[in-house]
Parts: C-alpha cells; structure tokens; sequence
C-alpha cells in the first residue's frame, strides 16, 4: 500500500484523473525547424511553453528530455526549470528524463538536483542507468522516498541496441531481470518508489509478475509501437503503465489546439487498448 502522499499516491490519482499517456517534450532540432522556429534558447522557450499549453489538464505524465535542453548551456536550463515548475504548480507530473547513473557523492548530486524539493529543478520523478550496479542507486531512492518522488530505472529500453547489455545472462537471470527483481525488494517498504523504464517496442521476455510499481513505456508512435500492443507486451501489468510518446504527439505542432487533439486521441486510444 502507497504511503499518503508519496509519490504512488499523486501518481495514481493523477492517472485516475487524465489517464496513463505520459507525454515526451523533445525539443529536437528537426523539431523546431519543423515548428517553423529557431534553433536557440528563443525557439526553446517557446516551443515548451506550446507543449506545456497543450498538454496541462490533458494528460497526467509529462515527461522532459533533459539532453535538449541542455544543449542550449544556462539559457536552456533556465527554460527547463520554468517548464518544470509551471507544469507542476498546474498539477502536472513531471518526470525528468535525465538517466543519470554514478557512484556515491555523486549520484546523490544527481538526485538532489532532480528530486530535491529546494532544487529549481525539481521533479516529480526522474529516470536513472542502473549499469554502474543497482545498489550505486540505494542514496537516490532514499532521497525520492524523503522527498515523495519517484525514481525509474532503466531495465528493457526501447532501443535495439540495448539487447546486448540488458539480455546478457548471469546466474540463470538476464540483466534485465536482475533490475525487475531487485525493484521487487526496494519497493518491500509500500512506496513503490523505484519504477520501470520498459519499451513497448517489443515482447520483452520479463516476468513481472512480482512487481507493482509503475512501468514507463516508451516508443510509442515514431519508433513503431502501437497501443494495441500494449495489452500484449504487459499483461497483468497495466495499472500504473505510463506509455510514452515523444515525436508520435509533438509533430502535430506548432498549433496548441493540434498538439491538444493529438494527445488527447492517443490518451483514449491507449486507455480503449488497456481497458
């Protein structure tokens, strides 16, 4: 059971509300070019504040690729944190898709920047690489149970290149499976602070059946994965699946009203496909 308050709490009731899609904002350059904006911290700016317009009151998850912003150096972290910040003073969560990974004082760094609640820019969640060892993330869950956040770990990405790392055996388990079970234990204490990055690109090959915490499932729409596959790939895990789409959603900009319409007829779609 969720504690009140944490992050499991928000987050269902937020689904409850406006559904499971977790929407992406990706400011790739192709993207602005598309939009018909400049390639620079303007052009940033106003496409967040687009999305951030669209997307608020109409899907629960917002998901912020950290990596464009950071592209811009101080204009563009300053853009983020006012994104960050209007979405969740809107009631919005956020998830920082950050994936950071680091041993010791640093990945508690790291984990005090996306989910510290002093920092500017702080999240509802963050997502982590779990591939310096799981137990180099122990301080970061902590801090995400303190400060009622959550954390999603890498485990089956969406991309093919991950097969080679994530489905090696070891021990009778692959790696992947590793990261399942050893979220299984951290989630023992009721949170269910520590969840999932697992792509819906494909069949996955995980058993998931001891977990309950949230699954953030990416590659729906421009990398090929449909909602109707969703009820295939997790069976018995629907509850607190976030299907992610990044570009399937934000290339139906600039307009607020198109960008709106879309989320919206991908959020029915994928609650239609999991009912």
């Amino acid at each position: 059971m969720s504690r009140p308050g944490s992050w499991s709490e928000r987050l269902r009731a937020a689904v409850a509300a406006r559904g499971r899609l977790c929407v992406g904002i990706d400011p790739h350059p192709s993207l602005l070019e598309a939009w018909g904006l400049t390639p620079d911290a303007d052009g940033l700016e106003v496409f967040a504040e687009s999305c951030v317009e669209a997307f608020v009151g109409e899907v629960a998850v917002v998901k912020p690729q950290v990596a464009f912003f950071e592209a811009y150096g101080s204009a563009g972290y300053a853009v983020l944190e006012r994104t960050i910040t209007v979405l969740r003073d809107a009631g919005t969560l956020v998830v920082a898709d950050a994936k950071r990974g680091d041993i010791g004082s640093t990945m508690t760094a790291y984990a005090r920047t996306w989910l510290g609640a002093d920092s500017p820019l702080s999240s509802d969640a963050m997502t982590v690489s779990p591939y310096l060892g799981f137990d180099s993330l122990t301080e970061t869950f902590a801090t995400a149970v303190d400060a009622g956040r959550g954390v999603f770990v890498l485990a089956r990405t969406s991309n093919a290149e991950g097969a080679a790392v994530q489905g090696s055996v070891t021990d009778g388990r692959t790696v992947a499976q590793s990261i399942v079970d050893d979220a299984v234990a951290c989630n023992e204490d009721g949170t269910e602070t520590v969840g999932l990055v697992i792509g819906a690109t494909r069949d996955h090959g995980l058993d998931l059946s001891a977990f309950s915490g949230p699954i953030l499932a990416p590659g729906l729409g421009a990398q090929g994965a449909r909602a109707d596959d969703l009820r295939h790939i997790f069976t018995g895990s629907r509850e607190l699946l976030l299907p992610n789409s990044s570009r399937g959603v934000l290339s139906a900009g600039p307009s607020v009203g198109a960008l709106q319409d879309a989320a919206r007829a991908l959020r029915d779609e994928i609650e239609t496909a999991l009912a």
